[in-house]
């Protein structure tokens, strides 16, 4: 289930922001990526989504809040240090080779990069409150954008179940006039046997009215069919995680157009069949969508 969400918020002094984004998955693969002083969090934060989520790609992420930092900026002595040797190094070279230099104004190393860090201090465990409240509304945001999405998405599934109904009418109807057939087809077969000098006996003529009959009865099928249709409208109206069922539901539909197709006897029944594997196969795409 597609779905993204953000949540901006202050703790220990400084603004952050989380941002989650999910996407399709046959599973829930979580992946965080949290700012550094936060990573004693992750265990906390991947249980507390772990029970909001069950199916899905989700990458959750935080970082400070660049636009609304309020941290007091901090001096990097690494990077001061880092600075301070590289002038010395470009001095030295300079000088020797007969460059005369100004020297670095102190304004001018504080400025470079990554010397003065805005707000660099690390959260202490004070913050971890905020931080999980701030993640409890982002998790309600996801689990809202997801349920939209997920509403639109029943209406589409709901429509691909109603044309399978429709179609395994259709089907029903075009067997009914296959099986009214088949008395004069099976006549055709003995006038043409006849023309040809043979004399079927009467019994072989009906065992194998029978066997045609049985091979080409699709009234199971048909029958499973309207059941995995039932199946099918109650997971959606069902609450909770219900992707995999309807995942599995869709391969029993594919078992039986298949097996409808194979006992196809009629031109209109095999058309409908292959319709059917149309239906059931997007019917299938969709709900690797749905959690």
């Amino acid at each position: 289930m597609t779905g993204f969400a953000a949540e901006a918020f202050e703790a220990g002094g400084r603004r952050w922001r989380f941002e989650a984004r999910s996407v399709n998955g046959r599973g829930l693969e979580l992946r965080l990526r949290l700012a550094e002083g936060t990573e004693s969090l992750e265990p906390e934060f991947r249980a507390a989504a772990a029970k909001r989520l069950a199916r899905g790609s989700v990458s959750v992420a935080l970082r400070p809040d660049e636009a609304g930092e309020t941290g007091a900026p901090a001096l990097n002595l690494a990077a001061l240090d880092t600075a301070i040797a590289a002038a010395k190094v470009v001095e030295a070279r300079a000088a020797a080779a007969g460059l005369d230099l100004q020297p670095a104004s102190l304004g001018e190393i504080l400025s470079l990069r990554g010397v003065m860090e805005a707000g660099a201090a690390a959260p202490d465990e004070t913050a971890a409150p905020a931080f999980r409240a701030a993640l409890d509304r982002l998790l309600s945001a996801l689990d809202a954008a997801r349920a939209e999405e997920g509403g639109r998405l029943a209406a589409t599934l709901a429509g691909q179940i109603d044309r399978i109904a429709a179609l395994t009418d259709a089907a029903e109807a075009a067997f009914a006039e296959q099986e009214a057939g088949a008395p004069a087809r099976l006549a055709e077969r003995v006038s043409r046997l006849q023309e040809a000098g043979a004399e079927p006996a009467p019994e072989r003529l009906a065992q194998e009215l029978a066997l045609l009959a049985v091979k080409a009865d699709v009234r199971e099928e048909l029958d499973r069919l309207r059941g995995h249709v039932d199946a099918a409208r109650a997971l959606l109206s069902a609450k909770g995680p219900v992707g995999r069922k309807l995942d599995f539901l869709t391969q029993e539909f594919n078992r039986e157009a298949n097996t409808l197709c194979s006992k196809a006897g009629s031109a209109a029944l095999t058309a409908i069949g292959l319709d059917l594997k149309v239906v059931i196969d997007q019917l299938r795409e969709q709900a690797q969508n749905v959690e």
